[in-house]
């Protein structure tokens, strides 16, 4: 029974960790605050385009330490007897939680591009956002903005 429990607890962690939503970061996706509001929209020609990562949530992963801490207590725990199983347990539990805390950080990073515009305007801007598009040096686009908030779509 021990024996298939730390399979399960490391497949549920990995599992959860895969439930990251990184949709919020293409320019295809609207926030629900954004539905039903005025947006300005101004037009440009790409510059630059270059390859980035954005790093999702705070770069912090509670769910990645928690996880990690559990399966590292758990397989510390099958070692030895006594008082130093007990601290088998204890460092099992802190290297997980310094490993689940890089899995998780390392699954909250999307691809992304950053985009150099010049707009009309003659004013240049960078978007970064989702590579869920190929973007092109000289493609005109479509810059709508809300707030803070700006998005690149084609034109």
């Amino acid at each position: 029974m021990k024996k298939l429990l730390i399979p399960a607890l490391a497949m549920s962690v990995l599992a959860l960790a895969g439930c990251t939503n990184t949709s919020t970061y293409s320019g295809d996706v609207y926030r629900g605050n954004q539905a039903e509001t005025a947006q300005s929209v101004s037009y440009g020609t790409i510059q630059s385009v270059r390859p980035v990562q954005i790093q999702g949530g705070n770069g912090e992963s509670v769910l990645g330490s928690l996880g990690g801490a559990v399966i590292g207590g758990l397989l510390g725990n099958q070692v030895g007897g006594g008082s130093g199983k007990t601290l088998a347990t204890a460092a099992g539990a802190i290297g997980g939680t310094i490993a689940g805390s890089k899995v998780q950080q390392a699954t909250d990073r999307v691809d992304a591009y950053e985009l150099e515009i010049r707009q009309d305007s003659g004013q240049n801007v960078v978007v970064v956002q989702k590579a869920d598009r190929n973007w092109q040096v000289g493609q005109r686009v479509r810059l709508i903005a809300s707030g803070s908030s700006v998005s690149v779509a084609p034109y």
